[in-house]
């Protein structure tokens, strides 16, 4: 079992010891540290290494690509205006209460946070644009971090892109599809749940003059709705392909034959999911719009700069899974469990997701750790797929935000302090979200024990 124990305890001693000189904190040399040990103790030989290599980034391919085009998606409706005309829209559906500005905040929040696939992203993005207003509502410094961390972190989760769905699957080796349906319903509920809950934080049945809607929601959608038009092709997509089983990608003649072909390639094949393509050609609609045509060259740059760490934390975690696959390392600890309990199973697998996210602050970290060895064994017990992964991805997911290294709360409070010049504790807004927290992870709980 050294192969396992080993590789681990490197992982967390390089992760954790920020006093290790030039690697000390850093993710990314944990993950690579882990992959070459469990490759040296496994004694992988070259042409296995190569092939691990390729077999660790494909299980993760589907995640990079969402990531990657996911993100200049997402800035291009940045500058496009969709976001701030989305923001402006629910404000005035949901008139001039506080609550309502609670809650549209929230619902900006989680869209911002499902087209980038990623919380600091999308907290970074949105926040600029809400920081200032719920500051005029006395609100204090931590409960708006909080506010924006828990928008932003269900937003990661919600499909279309939910990255922590789409890696949980890829990890467990499942279709996506069935996971991601079931977590349209457990994620919204999360989102509701968190509106509900932040507003004791507001006072008044009316907005400061200043905040509220400058015109009628008719008027303002008459005025903003040709910017819609990229994500409305990005839902219709979606909703063809997850409500109707209809991919438009597939359906075409011709070009179904080559998303057939890819689909068999390794790596390339995270190229052609259908949500990816969606995602593509949404992309290639807004750039259709001149406004956004004339920053292209900015919105790739921009996109691919907001998400280059967590491609990177992706690209060593794939490299890390295919060496403790290509090592044995995976099918000892399943031999080893043989007969165990599955609760037990379930319960330790929870317990370890819960540790290694809350110390990491990093859902991708616990999941690519964790899944690739408690996955096989409760499979084994007949759990069913579709349930393993939808567990994984809402517990990693909450632990992630807990004390005492929740990376998003870090990003927020800055920003928040930045904006209001003052100081935000993290830690207290990691205790304000933590009935989030709770929530995903007791969620994911019993989807395992089911």
């Amino acid at each position: 079992m050294l192969v396992v124990i080993v590789p681990i305890a490197l992982l967390f001693l390089v992760a954790l010891v920020r006093r290790i000189p030039l690697i000390g904190g850093d993710i990314r040399a944990a993950l690579l540290i882990a992959g070459v040990a469990a490759a040296l103790i496994g004694g992988v030989g070259p042409g296995e290494f190569a092939l691990g290599v390729v077999d660790g980034v494909d299980k993760l391919a589907w995640v990079m690509a969402l990531s990657l085009f996911g993100a200049i998606y997402a800035e291009s409706q940045v500058r496009l205006g969709t976001m701030t005309a989305v923001l402006d829209t629910l404000r005035s559906l949901f008139g001039n209460s506080p609550k309502g500005l609670i809650a549209a905040i929230f619902i900006t929040l989680t869209l911002a946070g499902s087209l980038l696939g990623d919380a600091i992203a999308a907290a970074t993005v949105i926040g600029f644009l809400v920081i200032t207003a719920l500051a005029e509502l006395k609100v204090k410094p931590e409960q708006i971090a909080m506010m924006i961390m828990v928008g932003a972190s269900i937003g990661s989760i919600m499909p279309p892109i939910a990255q922590a769905v789409f890696l949980s699957a890829s990890l467990v080796g499942t279709d996506p599809g069935p996971v991601v349906l079931i977590a349209y319903i457990t994620v919204t509920i999360a989102l509701v749940l968190a509106i509900l809950e932040s507003f004791r934080f507001v006072k008044g049945r009316t907005l400061p003059p200043e905040l509220r809607p400058s015109e009628p929601l008719g008027t303002m959608l008459g005025r903003t709705w040709p910017v819609f038009g990229p994500l409305a092709v990005l839902i219709a997509i979606v909703i063809l392909n997850s409500g109707f089983g209809l991919n438009v990608f597939t359906a075409v003649p011709g070009l179904g034959g080559l998303v057939a072909t890819l689909e068999t390639v390794p790596v390339v094949k995270g190229l052609v999911h259908v949500v990816v393509l969606a995602i593509i050609v949404s992309t290639l609609v807004t750039l259709c719009y001149p406004r956004a045509r004339r920053q292209a060259g900015s919105i790739v740059a921009t996109g691919l700069g907001n998400v280059r760490q967590t491609l990177l934390i992706q690209l060593c975690a794939g490299f890390m899974v295919g060496m403790f696959y290509a090592s044995g390392a995976v099918d000892q600890v399943s031999a080893a469990a043989e007969g165990l309990d599955s609760q037990a199973v379930a319960f330790g697998g929870f317990i370890g997701l819960a540790v290694l996210g809350m110390l990491t602050g990093s859902q991708t970290t616990a999941q690519t750790v964790v899944i690739p060895f408690a996955a096989p064994i409760l499979l084994a017990s007949a759990a069913d797929p579709v349930n393993v992964a939808l567990g994984a991805s809402h517990i990693a997911s909450g632990a992630q935000n807990l004390p005492p290294v929740g990376l998003t709360a870090f990003v927020v409070c800055g920003l928040v302090g930045a904006t209001l010049k003052t100081k935000v504790d993290p830690v207290k807004t990691m205790l304000l979200a933590l009935p989030n927290s709770l929530y995903f992870m007791l969620v994911g709980l019993v989807f395992w024990l089911l």
